[in-house]
């Protein structure tokens, strides 16, 4: 099954949405946002490649237990959304 990058960005869309209405946390910041877009795009390709049929939570924990599987383009995004996220964490 193929995704486009149109249907993933709405599905991005739609869980940030219900991320920023959770009051236990607190609406993500324009760099998360940002990463989180281009760790969507980067991966694409290897998440089809290795986490075909998984979801949220499920897909991205599938993304880092094959950490040593991914293109250069999606560790990079991955590494600059963990450092947004931290960065954006209350400390």
């Amino acid at each position: 099954m193929k995704f486009s990058p149109l249907i993933v960005l709405a599905a991005l869309s739609v869980g940030t949405a219900a991320f920023a209405q959770d009051p236990a946390r607190p609406a993500p910041t324009p760099e998360m946002q940002a990463a989180r877009e281009a760790v969507m795009k980067s991966c694409a390709t290897d998440r089809q490649t290795l986490c075909a049929g998984k979801e949220g939570r499920d897909a991205m924990q599938c993304m880092r237990d094959n950490a040593d599987k991914l293109s250069a383009p999606c560790k990079d995004a991955m590494v600059k959304a963990r450092a947004a996220r931290q960065a954006a964490a209350p400390n």
